[in-house]
């Protein structure tokens, strides 16, 4: 409840490339009036795109926001000065403020780019098409703008739960393929709800539940200059009593599933690893090592061939320890394939039946 999504995609000629046609497309989530209970996170990419740098200082000032403006196809990132990229989202941005007769002209919209990284916005042909997008909104579905912001994608990503005995609803939709190391979320995440969720609680559950799920993700070790996630709530339905307890672990299940999502979806992607790290000396290391795992390019060549070389995953983990912390006491090491131990008591127990085992299971698996 409190939202609209309306998507439209046009033809254009990027400036860089004239020969080529490309097809961009722009979305807008509107709410029905302006909230200021919503919360973001960013790349730590230190060459943001200027629409990160919009959504910081909207965060940072506490801005109210009414609507949400996405293109896909170009990132809007050091495309010229860095002025002339925050003037052409700024630009879109009050365009969707004006056309959709928002109550506040100016700080009310959020924008978001993703795509090409380096080439300039077509700003014209898309301030020309926002009236059109305005005549597609509809409240139904989130399922348009799943789709017209992806990318490289190979299929779009929703998630959603109801909550309470009110029936609110939080709704997610992600994009991202390539460039996945995220230091925040290497991708765009939207999520929405009609809880009435506190401004401070959206940002303390947001924080949480990304950095346990997005932040813990990779495909290809590099983390993209567009990283946003956001979660706006409309406030349209009141929280009963244990509301928000449900509503945390909703949102901590639509982050886990979206991340899933994204992996299962990179580029070039033919096999999910899913690394769990126990009896670490801190989280921090645990997630260093499992890091250092998925992103082990000799491992991956590995999971790749469906080759159970179980040398190589021993050899990350030393590896990683030997530099997180050289002075852990790994007389206890285990190490497994799925439910398979082949590493214990300071030595490999393999044979062939076993190697043949976790070969079926590399091959058939969605997620080791």
């Amino acid at each position: 409840k409190g939202f609209s999504v309306g998507t439209i995609g046009f033809t254009f000629h990027p400036e860089e490339m004239p020969s080529m046609n490309a097809i961009m497309n722009v979305t807008v989530i509107a709410l029905e009036e302006p909230t200021s209970k919503w919360a973001a996170v960013f790349t730590k990419n230190l060459f943001p795109g200027a629409p990160v740098l919009i959504g910081r200082s909207l965060l940072s000032s506490g801005s109210a926001i009414q609507g949400i403006v996405i293109n896909n196809k170009i990132s809007n990132v050091c495309s010229g000065s860095e002025q002339s990229g925050i003037h052409a989202s700024e630009s879109i941005c009050s365009t969707v403020a004006k056309e959709f007769e928002f109550e506040q002209k100016s700080n009310t919209v959020f924008p978001s780019s993703t795509g090409v990284i380096g080439w300039k916005l077509p700003l014209q042909d898309i301030l020309k098409v926002i009236p059109s997008v305005k005549t597609k909104m509809q409240s139904k579905s989130l399922f348009p703008a799943s789709l017209s912001i992806m990318t490289t994608d190979r299929y779009p990503k929703l998630r959603g739960k109801k909550i309470g005995k009110n029936v609110a609803k939080i709704v997610g939709i992600a994009k991202g393929a390539g460039m996945i190391e995220p230091n925040m979320a290497t991708m765009l995440v939207y999520i929405l709800t009609d809880l009435d969720v506190p401004k401070e609680a959206l940002k303390q559950m947001l924080n949480k539940c990304v950095g346990t799920t997005f932040n813990c993700i990779s495909v290809d070790s590099d983390t993209s200059t567009s990283d946003t996630v956001v979660l706006v709530s409309s406030a349209k339905v009141a929280a009963e009593e244990n509301d928000l307890e449900q509503f945390e672990t909703a949102l901590l299940e639509i982050c886990s599933n979206l991340a899933e999502d994204v992996v299962r979806n990179g580029e070039g992607t033919a096999h999910v690893i899913k690394v769990q790290v126990t009896g670490a000396p801190s989280p921090t290391v645990a997630r260093k090592v499992g890091k250092g795992i998925i992103n082990s390019p000799l491992f991956k060549c590995a999971v790749a061939g469906n080759d159970p070389n179980v040398g190589r995953l021993l050899a990350v983990v030393g590896r990683v320890m030997a530099d997180v912390e050289p002075l852990a006491d790994i007389a206890k090491t285990k190490l497994s394939f799925g439910e398979n131990v082949v590493f214990e008591n300071a030595q490999f127990s393999i044979n062939s039946s076993l190697e043949e085992k976790i070969y079926k299971q590399m091959k058939t698996s969605e997620i080791l």
